[in-house]
């Protein structure tokens, strides 16, 4: 991801966010400082994470009700083959992973 698209995202998706100071454990801090060197993440990354995969779990059984009550609602949806899919990643730019070339 550019520089510029990452910048874009960051205030998109957090540009609404609350500021708020926590205090960790010298144990917890080493913990999270090695996860986000080994994610490539920033710390503020690694603990909004940690907090959606624990306030997001009861929204696990929405996600899968609404999959479920969703399922087939386009029945004649034509999915192109992914060899087109390479066609357009190489037109725009994209990086396209050497195990599909």
């Amino acid at each position: 991801m550019t520089g510029g698209v990452a910048r874009v995202l960051y205030v998109v998706l957090y540009m609404g966010a609350t500021r708020t100071q926590i205090y960790l454990t010298e144990r917890q801090r080493k913990a999270l400082d090695a996860r986000r060197r080994r994610e490539r993440k920033t710390l503020a990354a690694v603990v909004r994470d940690a907090i959606d995969a624990y306030i997001g779990a009861p929204a696990t059984a929405d996600a899968q009700r609404i999959l479920d009550e969703s399922f087939g609602t386009l029945p004649n949806l034509k999915v192109p083959p992914r060899s087109d899919w390479r066609k357009r990643e190489r037109r725009l730019g994209w990086r396209v992973r050497s195990a599909d070339r």
